[in-house]
């Protein structure tokens, strides 16, 4: 396990090195392949999770059988919190977009920590706090602003958290097939390929397999606002 993740990771980068270490004694490792869910909606909860590496989905169906994204996270960041405050069933299902690895941390083993070291509270209310204002960000989208623009602002929050520089832009390997890509910023297939042509033609962006170059942040950026 690639204790270093973890040790960046806002929850754990105030605890000192003994609290640390007896915290990570506690955590156990989970590996995914692509497709593959650690959790599913309706499940019990008991522990959290926080990505060692890979990218991990967290989705929800609808009755009628569509899926919509709520989220896509990647290494040092942590999900299934909910459970430690809500004994309700989980409300999203968990599925890794890539090959992932997790440390699984218990509700006890949590609360433990709590306990002794309150300070740590703190940084998981801002995780928290850091998932609500996302959704809230995304529920403002879906109101005022169409789908190229969702779309644009969807590639430049992926950039900015998995993007790396390229020789002509940033290559943002988002690991997601044009479904899901559809899913994160809810409209159809059909209408985000449209946009993203419309990107490519423009010279904003260029498409690889699971993967896009954003050659002008610039125009991308204004075409998101």
């Amino acid at each position: 396990m690639d204790i270093e993740v973890l040790r960046r990771a806002p929850l754990f980068a105030t605890l000192d090195d003994d609290a640390f270490r007896l915290l990570t004694d506690e955590l156990t490792e989970v590996d995914l392949s692509r497709g593959a869910s650690v959790f599913r909606e309706g499940d019990q909860g008991d522990q959290l999770y926080f990505i060692v590496s890979g990218k991990v989905k967290l989705g929800r169906t609808s009755p009628d059988g569509r899926e919509s994204l709520l989220a896509i996270l990647g290494p040092g960041e942590l999900f299934g919190e909910m459970a430690l405050f809500d004994p309700a069933p989980r409300n999203a299902t968990a599925t890794a977009v890539s090959e992932t690895r997790l440390a699984g941390l218990k509700n006890e083993s949590l609360n433990a920590l709590l306990r002794n070291r309150p300070e740590v509270s703190a940084q998981l209310l801002q995780a928290l706090a850091r998932r609500l204002r996302r959704t809230n960000d995304s529920l403002s989208d879906l109101v005022f602003s169409d789908v190229p623009g969702r779309v644009a602002k969807a590639l430049l929050d992926l950039a900015d958290r998995f993007g790396r520089p390229a020789t002509d832009g940033v290559l943002v390997a988002h690991e997601l097939t044009q479904e899901e890509l559809a899913q994160l910023v809810g409209a159809s297939r059909e209408t985000v390929n449209k946009a993203l042509a419309e990107f490519v033609q423009r010279g904003w962006i260029r498409l690889e397999a699971r993967a896009v170059v954003i050659l002008d942040m610039q125009r991308l950026r204004q075409r998101s606002r």
